[in-house]
């Protein structure tokens, strides 16, 4: 396969504001097929800002996104959704008043394909139970009745089952136990083998180096570094001053 023909996602010049307050300054990145990219830096660098601009989610922006090929710069949310692109927002937004399963029902979108015609990943509640063993223990429980954990599974198999090519998964570490965090970094190493393409924004650099083939650091809206996750983890004056590690 092709560099072109593998390429999913890619973003150039990249500027985002909240009102007058500008976010991003030309922040450029690329994700191929079946690689984990790690999004970098503090709290307030620009990465949660960085996958809603890319998803579209974010009015006041410049700059140019493709997926699969297709500008989306100024698509609608739902246009790229629909497109195959995926998005776990940090703060879960599951459904409390209604079941596990009928969360899942929510996110079901039609089964997919790669731009060569072989088929995509297809999720179903029962495949993802396997992958969330935990979910698969109360199908039946509200969304209200569980733990932030568990919510934040949930959040992840609502979004699977859009049978996503990639999946923006915001801050998946944040705030949970650590037998959550290991479990979700095998959920990511199973989606990678499956063949799904993911961008996650993370501070916590053991858990990237757990999952993640490459990596962006931000500082202050603007990348301040690229390269594999091995290099990242060798440089030490980045990890330092970008990250706090």
């Amino acid at each position: 396969m092709s560099a072109a023909k593998d390429m999913l996602l890619q973003a150039k010049g990249l500027c985002a504001w909240y009102g007058a307050a500008q976010i991003l300054y030309d922040v450029g990145l690329e994700v191929r097929r079946g690689e984990v990219v790690a999004l970098m830096g503090r709290n307030g660098a620009g990465k949660s800002t960085t996958l809603k601009t890319l998803i579209g989610m974010i009015d006041k922006k410049r700059g140019d996104v493709s997926f699969l090929g297709t500008d989306i710069s100024t698509s609608e949310t739902h246009h790229a959704a629909r497109m195959g692109l995926g998005f776990v927002p940090e703060d879960r937004r599951i459904f409390t008043d209604l079941t596990v399963l009928e969360n899942l029902e929510v996110g079901r979108q039609p089964p997919r394909h790669w731009p060569n015609g072989s088929a995509a990943p297809l999720w179903t509640p029962e495949r993802l139970f396997e992958l969330f063993p935990n979910l698969g223990e109360m199908p039946d429980r509200l969304g209200s009745r569980m733990s932030g954990g568990e919510q934040q599974m949930l959040t992840v198999a609502r979004s699977l089952m859009g049978n996503p090519l990639l999946l923006l998964l915001d801050e998946p570490s944040e705030g949970v136990a650590p037998v959550i965090v290991e479990q979700m970094a095998h959920m990511i190493l199973a989606l990678k083998a499956e063949g799904v393409s993911i961008l996650l924004s993370e501070q916590n650099m053991h858990f990237a180096e757990l999952v993640s083939d490459r990596a962006y650091v931000l500082e202050k809206g603007q990348i301040c570094f690229e390269g594999s996750m091995a290099e990242l983890s060798a440089n030490e004056e980045v990890r330092r001053n970008c990250i706090g590690v």
